[in-house]
């Protein structure tokens, strides 16, 4: 079996807090020929974590890592690895797999107000900017 899983499924395995859900999803795991885990879904997971379940960053990245290891899961695994690298250095996941995505995308700029985000991701070597910085006469679409 071929599947994609919803953040529920990760965050049931991750917590235990529903016991025979854990159980079901950690089959599911266990028996599907591929597990697709999109990084919007790991983006989610790691927010879930964070707000709801109060994981700090090593712990969030704890789980991530659990779940990407599997062998049957297909995931992004660069935009994963920068991700993981934010959570690291005790930013957001999202922050980095964003940034990751949008550089393969062909964005040269990673633009946002987070100055944490900026600071992170600047010390990993991406180009960062603040959308009031950049004007509308110096875009030049490529």
């Amino acid at each position: 079996m071929k599947v994609t899983v919803d953040t529920n499924v990760l965050v049931r395995i991750a917590v235990l807090d529903d016991l025979e859900q854990a159980r079901a999803a950690a089959r599911l795991l266990r028996e599907a020929h591929v597990v697709v885990v999109t990084v919007a879904c790991l983006c989610e997971f790691a927010w879930v974590l964070g707000r709801s379940y109060k994981y700090g960053c090593s712990d969030i990245a704890q789980a991530i890592r659990k779940v990407v290891e599997k062998p049957a899961v297909k995931v992004d695994r660069l935009a994963v690895a920068a991700g993981l690298l934010m959570l690291d250095l005790g930013g957001d996941f999202a922050d980095g797999a964003i940034a990751c995505e949008g550089r393969l995308a062909g964005g040269a700029v990673f633009m946002t107000f987070d100055k944490g985000a900026m600071r992170r991701l600047s010390f990993l070597g991406n180009a960062v900017g603040r959308p009031e910085a950049a004007s509308a006469c110096e875009a030049h679409p490529q």
